[in-house]
């Protein structure tokens, strides 16, 4: 296991997960959150230790879990809209430790609110510091409106 703290620590733009277990359900609202906020990177494979050190534990089945992650941000019941790039995800292996850096760019104003699970009015984040935050119903109709120039709601 390689310990570094060269990456940086759980920030407004980073987020560190272990996916241990697999893609970890909690990877959509960060994904919500980095796309309505200003974007950030995803890390899969990476732990940040109490003494706030990072270390890359690494993923053994990286291909599939990249290939799940791809397969949902592109799922609109698990996510309003796919935002990435083909570079924007990627395998990163240093050693014999292989962990997925996933790089989500912010939404175009036109995007927003990029929200999960379908309802923008309960699948919406937005991020503060190192923490994914649930948007209020206000604050998704704000977004609503600053999808148009004029501020006005789109018509249903």
């Amino acid at each position: 296991m390689d310990k570094t703290d060269v990456i940086g620590r759980e920030s407004l733009t980073l987020e560190l997960k272990l996916a241990a277990a697999g893609l970890p359900e909690s990877i959509w609202e960060t994904y919500s959150a980095f796309a309505n906020t200003c974007g950030g990177l995803i890390l899969l494979g990476v732990r940040e230790n109490d003494d706030r050190s990072i270390e890359k534990v690494g993923l053994p089945f990286a291909r599939e879990v990249m290939e799940e992650f791809l397969e949902k941000v592109n799922d609109p019941q698990v996510v309003s809209v796919n935002l990435l790039g083909e570079d924007d995800v990627r395998i990163i292996t240093e050693g014999n430790v292989d962990t997925i850096q996933i790089r989500v760019p912010r939404a175009p104003r036109r995007q927003k609110p990029v929200y999960i699970g379908g309802d923008p009015f309960t699948g919406t984040y937005v991020r503060s510091g190192e923490c994914d935050l649930r948007c209020e119903r206000q604050d998704v109709l704000e977004m609503l409106r600053n999808q148009d120039q004029d501020g006005r709601l789109p018509e249903s």
